[in-house]
């Protein structure tokens, strides 16, 4: 009788242990051999995610795993989103995490030439959860620009190429809205006041800068492009920018030609005086820096130089221009 009475206690005090364990193991224990990754779609069941998550092989313990979800209720639902699971963390904490959408904002990166709202958002579709015919119907949207204070004219003085932290799951308007936000971060009273004494508005200056940005990619030169601009703005010269004739042409000439500069649109400044109504790209953050800190000078010319190498010659008059303009032929010509 003493013997059934002790295998019985033994018992009795088992259960309560083997839970314990088990509570343990999937609260407190590392529960994966490296870190993980998840992408959960709004289609994806939960079941599917929890396959997809043990068929990547880091999960130390398939049965902690199984009852975490159960126990945190994730088979019941997950969250769409980017989740980042630590090799320290507990099943139960990314049961949990897929469960409440305790997402982990991925990098939103804008680089590149941006020369048009569907390059722009084909990038953004390319790195969201959000298909990018969602957000170029954003981007298009009249109703959804004039609410922020914009137009398609001038939507790139909004928006600074750069690298961003967001939810992957974020919606069309959320990400536009996002970028809004950090452009209007980036122009501090500082950087107004600086555009001020250069005589440009926030938009005029990233007007300018994306003219700058057509021209070269070669940074130490971008302050001494931008100079030559503003010299010509101040004196009432053309702006003569070829690259507002290619914007013209949607940027599908390989030369701009002599005949290319009769074509009539206000953004043509071999025609009309003045900055072009909007940017002609989306500018990056050196050329804008370019304009705000633009080199004080007496060139009104540049050309590429001679020795191809994606330098230019500046001139401070029109004979000197046409000097160096012939030795670059000359050099294209050897």
């Amino acid at each position: 009788m003493k013997k059934w009475i002790l295998a019985a206690v033994v018992v009795l005090l088992a259960v309560p242990g083997f839970f314990a364990a088990r509570y343990f193991i999937d609260r407190k224990l590392p529960g994966f051999s490296s870190s993980l990754d998840i992408y959960v779609y709004p289609d994806d069941s939960p079941s599917s995610v929890l396959e997809d998550i043990l068929g990547q092989g880091v999960v130390l313990r398939e049965g902690s795993l199984r009852r975490a979800f159960r126990s945190a209720g994730a088979m019941d639902g997950v969250q769409p989103g980017h989740y980042t699971v630590a090799p320290s963390s507990s099943t139960m904490y990314l049961a949990r995490m897929l469960r409440h959408g305790w997402q982990t904002p991925v990098s939103l990166t804008l680089s590149g030439s941006i020369r048009s709202r569907g390059v722009l958002a084909r990038k953004i579709g390319a790195q969201m959860m959000v298909d990018s015919v969602d957000v170029a119907s954003t981007l298009n949207s009249p109703d959804f620009l004039e609410a922020h204070g914009t137009d398609t004219t001038l939507l790139f003085t909004k928006i600074i190429p750069d690298t961003y932290s967001i939810k992957w799951s974020e919606g069309p308007d959320a990400i536009i809205e996002r970028l809004f936000k950090e452009a209007d971060s980036w122009w501090t009273p500082e950087r107004l006041a600086k555009a001020a004494s250069q005589g440009l508005s926030r938009e005029e200056v990233s007007t300018l800068a994306s003219i700058v940005d057509g021209e070269s990619h070669y940074a130490p030169e971008l302050p001494r492009i931008a100079g030559v601009y503003l010299n010509r703005l101040r004196s009432g010269m053309l702006l003569q920018a070829d690259p507002t004739v290619a914007y013209c042409f949607g940027y599908s000439l390989k030369r701009v030609l002599l005949r290319h500069l009769e074509y009539d649109s206000p953004y043509n400044t071999y025609k009309y005086k003045g900055l072009p109504p909007g940017p002609i790209s989306c500018p990056p953050v050196e050329c804008l820096e370019a304009v705000l800190r633009a080199e004080r000078h007496d060139y009104y010319y540049f050309c590429a130089s001679p020795s191809l190498d994606g330098t230019h010659l500046f001139a401070s008059s029109y004979d000197q221009h046409l000097r160096n303009a012939r030795a670059f032929q000359n050099a294209i010509s050897k």
